[in-house]
């Protein structure tokens, strides 16, 4: 009480409501990876929190341009054949961020351990925690990146690291993913053996709808280019030239008997019924077949005017010499020569998708679920967006080994494709799949979720008297914030005494001794809902009773 010692008047504000539990933010990831603007090999990572991938352009700059080699048809009318052009390192950040996002994902943190130039590594994935350990906010560790860029070895390496860091600090969760589709391998590896509750692994990759970014000059060509046509009649006659891939043989063969037409075999033009014709009847003969044929890289036109009768004798098959002319050739240096291929295979390039293991999704999964129903409510049977489907089809039997793991415990979330639904979650299940405490994502994720919004609220009790009025408002804020969680569905119990309790008090959670060395003991049982994991729908025949 204030000592007053000038007479007059004072005013006092007196506290009457009790302390509450501001709930902490459930989905908070952060990703771990090489950026456009990255610090160099030996510098300290770089932490930001962003909320848009605008903002992470702004700030680590965009994707790694992808490679392609692109090969012109031998017929205009089929497609170009694109193939990507292995990295030596496959960065893949910017990718995961776009997925997250568009499934739902808000504020993450990045943590940015190198940029472009350098040559990946787990000790600089692990310096990348380290410093993610400094942060308070992040709730979930997303590793997309590594999946991408190490081995298999050294990504779980970097794995067992991060669910170490979990352990230690109770209030963040890994998701994982299984390197390549191994299952065997994830599930052998010595370096995921222990913290397992603070991870979920997810299998397997998936096609996104998200293109490529690419420049048109890292886009090489091979071009098919005739070194000359073969003239039939003289200069006046028809002119026959190829298009096609290096190695072609291509011939054109003319017959005087017949009626006029045209036949491609074996890689020879054959042009029947040429007697008495001229260049130009041939030239016209062939545009009008050609609208309804395949060419198969021929084409047919008047040499000069097309006066020249074309032949007086039968013409034995005659090669086309064929040489390709690629040297420098790029999608950038064919816009204004040849703009029909380059359009052609713009078209091609945008059909190109990127391939991402699905951790970056499943996080943005776990912050639509929690904010739209909550952190209780497992993150499975969900939608997973701007995807095509995932890379391989899991059936109920190959599921039911990835579900329960009777060896190892390590429990795997499949991803799968049903008809008329789409790509879901088909899986709720941490690495602890066998641990009847701890089997559930969003029973880990609900007691860390509590245990961190309790722990802060708390700390206004640090120093107060360790007497029945402190215990009374700990105990007090602490059931108020159950009680509410109760009321949400989080917590199971038709009453909320059967859902949850506080416990603190001299001969209840705490000894003489306890007080006297000063510590406070709560003691807090929460009955967390679990997710429906089997429907069990059982029928039976009834006799009829009339």
């Amino acid at each position: 009480m204030t000592t007053y010692r000038t007479p007059g008047v004072y005013v006092e504000e007196k506290s009457t409501l009790p302390p509450s539990v501001a709930e902490v933010a459930t989905a908070i990831p952060a990703f771990i990876g090489y950026t456009s603007k990255g610090p160099a090999d030996t510098a300290e990572p770089i932490v930001e929190r962003i909320a848009t991938l605008l903002e992470f352009v702004t700030a680590f700059g965009g994707a790694q341009p992808a490679k392609f080699d692109v090969t012109e048809p031998a017929d205009p009318a089929d497609a170009v054949a694109v193939a990507l052009t292995p990295p030596s390192h496959s960065f893949s950040l910017y990718y995961a961020l776009s997925l997250y996002f568009r499934n739902g994902g808000g504020p993450c943190h990045v943590v940015s351990v190198g940029n472009y130039a350098s040559t990946p590594s787990s000790p600089r994935f692990k310096k990348g925690l380290d410093a993610l350990e400094k942060e308070d906010e992040p709730t979930l560790i997303v590793l997309t990146d590594a999946a991408c860029v190490l081995n298999a070895s050294d990504y779980y390496d970097v794995c067992g690291h991060a669910l170490v860091q979990c352990a230690k600090l109770g209030d963040r969760f890994t998701i994982l993913d299984v390197v390549d589709g191994k299952v065997e391998d994830f599930r052998n590896n010595s370096n995921l053996s222990a913290n397992l509750k603070y991870g979920a692994a997810y299998h397997p990759y998936l096609k996104t709808s998200i293109n490529y970014d690419y420049e048109d000059i890292g886009v090489s060509v091979k071009l098919a280019e005739v070194a000359g046509t073969h003239n039939l009649g003289g200069v006046k006659g028809i002119a026959v030239s190829f298009t096609g891939s290096t190695g072609s043989t291509p011939k054109v063969k003319v017959t005087l008997a017949g009626t006029l037409s045209f036949s491609i075999a074996d890689g020879t033009l054959a042009v029947t019924g040429a007697k008495d014709k001229t260049g130009t009847d041939i030239a016209a003969a062939w545009s009008t077949w050609k609208k309804s044929n395949k060419t198969l890289g021929f084409d047919v036109v008047s040499s000069g005017d097309g006066s020249d009768v074309v032949a007086t004798a039968d013409v034995a098959s005659v090669a086309i010499v064929v040489v390709r002319k690629n040297t420098g050739v790029t999608l950038e240096s064919i816009l204004s020569s040849k703009t029909a291929l380059y359009n052609k295979t713009k078209a091609a390039l945008a059909e190109q998708r990127v391939v991402l293991p699905p951790s970056s999704a499943v996080a943005g999964i776990y912050a639509r679920v929690d904010r739209e129903q909550g952190v209780w409510k497992a993150p499975a049977n969900v939608g997973v967006l701007s995807v095509l489907g995932p890379v391989a089809r899991i059936t109920d039997a190959q599921q039911e080994d990835l579900n329960v793991d009777s060896t190892a415990g390590k429990s795997i979330n499949a991803i799968r494709s049903f008809t008329g639904k789409g790509t879901l979650v088909w899986g709720a299940r941490t690495l602890a799949g066998n641990d009847n405490e701890w089997r559930y994502v969003p029973v880990r994720r609900l007691f860390i979720v509590i245990e961190e919004s309790v722990k802060k609220a708390s700390a206004f009790a640090v120093f107060e008297p360790n007497d029945q009025t402190t215990w009374l408002k700990v105990r007090a804020m602490i059931e108020s914030y159950l009680y509410g969680l109760w009321q949400q569905g989080a917590l199971a119990g038709s009453k909320p005494e059967a859902a949850y309790y506080v416990r603190v008090g001299l001969g209840t959670t705490m000894t003489p001794q306890d007080v006297l060395e000063g510590r406070m003991i709560v003691e807090t049982g929460i009955a967390a809902v679990r997710p429906a994991e089997f429907i069990i729908l059982r029928f039976s025949h009834k006799m009829q009773t009339a």
